[in-house]
């Protein structure tokens, strides 16, 4: 029976020795409230000598736009800010087991850490709280959108590689009174980074190196380095810029297959040169002008660009050529010539066979050739038909000598036709034209195999980088307490 009511009396003990606790309990044990100037106007220490340790962490949630042209990087982070408030401190023990405590930023002090490179205020409203816990330590977690300029390197667009610096430190407090440290190291936040990203817009995310550079003396101060590795997806570059502009030196190309004769020639050519001219336009609102050396991808226009408008040159050239032959009076006169010659030859041939006729009919009846048929006596006069086959013989001879030399002038007439149909200017504005086209052809065919060789170093360069780049280290659970930092 003893031991029994023992027993109930330690039992109805423990149960009235039971409470409520609240967190209102732990604010009123530390005296902290809003007016109390101990927690909020000055550092956090009870020895002005003891600097304060100050923990950072940053994680890249999304990669929201890169504007080449202002050299402007945008990204969405999130950072955890981590330091030692050495007036709180309380036995969870005494208060329920209660071990933290969230309070408004308005409360306490907190570290002036501000971003380098940032140029405009952040657009994303701070966080209304922060936590603190039973051994005096605080933290403060934020979503921020920064606006940061970032030193842009377009050598290579758009298969480029960027990296922007978000470099942290103190406003006005150095090493002395802030010491300034990562709490993670390069291979964490990258394999965190890319467990929350949402959404990287044209670029792909590789890593996040972190650097921290301390203050060489108490007078400098300490930072924090993050650098964001990107490379740009260039599949749509390609598409929408690099492959048009090679169709239209195609087709610049596929134009010497069009007549040199009247302007259609020249008009297609104008109109493909103005079409690469406004593909170049569209170039130069994308790349920034403070750029050092000119873009591959300029290079490329502006050769194509050139070798267009040497084609285009070349077509005016061989049209100037072309019209410099001889048209029109010169080569009817030279027909008409012809056909005279022709008519005259004819003639001849009818009046040589009027005289052989005559001459046959003078040696039958005896008639002298040099008379006419009206003088003629009816009585034939014999002994000068000897003469006459003679006269006859020599007119066949010279009949004969007569139809070679209209033969020669015939042929002599129809080649200087020939000629004058193509002539020695058409002829050369030819040849011009096809020595050009082995030209544009080699030019291109070095051009695309240049471009080929360019594209292969600039992937095996990136696929290099990304190799050097990663950090093969295996990830245990992570635990986000706050004993992590006194390690």
């Amino acid at each position: 029976m003893l031991a029994a009511f023992i027993c109930l009396l330690f039992l109805s003990d423990g149960v009235h020795s039971e409470r409520n606790c609240s967190y209102q309990d732990v604010l009123n044990y530390l005296n902290l409230t809003k007016n109390n100037e101990v927690y909020l106007m000055t550092r956090p220490v009870r020895n002005y000598k003891h600097s304060t340790q100050v923990s950072l962490e940053v994680l890249l949630y999304a990669i929201l736009d890169v504007v080449e042209k202002d050299q402007k990087f945008i990204p969405y982070v999130w950072t955890v800010i981590r330091w030692h408030n050495e007036y709180i401190s309380w036995d969870p023990n005494q208060f329920c087991g209660i071990d933290n405590v969230s309070l408004p930023t308005e409360m306490l002090w907190k570290p002036d850490l501000t971003i380098e490179e940032m140029t405009e205020k952040d657009k994303a409203p701070p966080s209304p709280y922060l936590t603190i816990n039973n051994k005096g330590y605080v933290e403060v977690q934020n979503d921020q959108v920064l606006v940061s300029t970032c030193r842009m390197h377009i050598f290579k667009f758009p298969f480029d590689i960027q990296r922007c610096n978000l470099s942290f430190k103190s406003a006005i407090h150095t090493a002395r009174d802030i010491r300034l440290q990562a709490s993670d190291n390069s291979s964490e936040a990258t394999e965190w980074s890319r467990e929350v990203m949402r959404t990287q817009y044209e670029w792909l995310f590789m890593n996040m190196i972190v650097t921290t550079n301390n203050a060489s003396d108490s007078f400098g101060q300490d930072m924090v380095i993050y650098t964001i590795t990107m490379k740009r997806r260039s599949i749509l570059y390609v598409v929408n810029f690099l492959l048009p502009v090679l169709f239209f030196v195609c087709l610049d190309l596929a134009s010497f297959l069009i007549s040199d004769k009247g302007g259609e020639k020249l008009c297609f050519k104008v109109t493909v040169l103005l079409a690469v001219t406004v593909l170049q336009l569209i170039l130069n609102e994308i790349l920034p002008a403070s750029s050092n050396r000119i873009p591959l991808i300029a290079v490329y226009c502006i050769g194509n660009f050139a070798l267009m408008l040497l084609s285009l040159l070349e077509t005016i050239f061989v049209m100037y050529l072309m019209e410099k032959d001889p048209q029109g009076t010169e080569i009817i006169g030279d027909q008409s010539l012809g056909e005279g010659c022709n008519k005259e030859s004819k003639a001849n041939h009818s009046d040589h066979k009027d005289v052989n006729n005559w001459t046959q009919g003078a040696c039958i009846y005896g008639i002298s050739p040099d008379e006419t048929p009206t003088e003629v006596l009816p009585e034939a006069k014999e002994g000068n038909c000897t003469k006459l086959k003679e006269f006859h013989h020599a007119l066949e001879r010279l009949s004969d000598e007569l139809r070679g030399m209209d033969k020669t002038l015939t042929r002599l007439l129809n080649s200087k036709r020939e000629d004058e149909k193509v002539g020695y200017w058409t002829r050369v504005a030819k040849k011009v034209n096809r020595m050009f086209l082995i030209f544009y052809i080699t030019v291109l065919l070095v051009h695309c195999c240049w471009d080929d060789h360019l594209r292969m170093k600039l992937r095996l360069g990136s696929v290099n980088h990304a190799n050097d780049c990663s950090c093969d280290v295996h990830l245990g659970n992570r635990w986000l307490g706050y004993d992590d930092l006194r390690s």
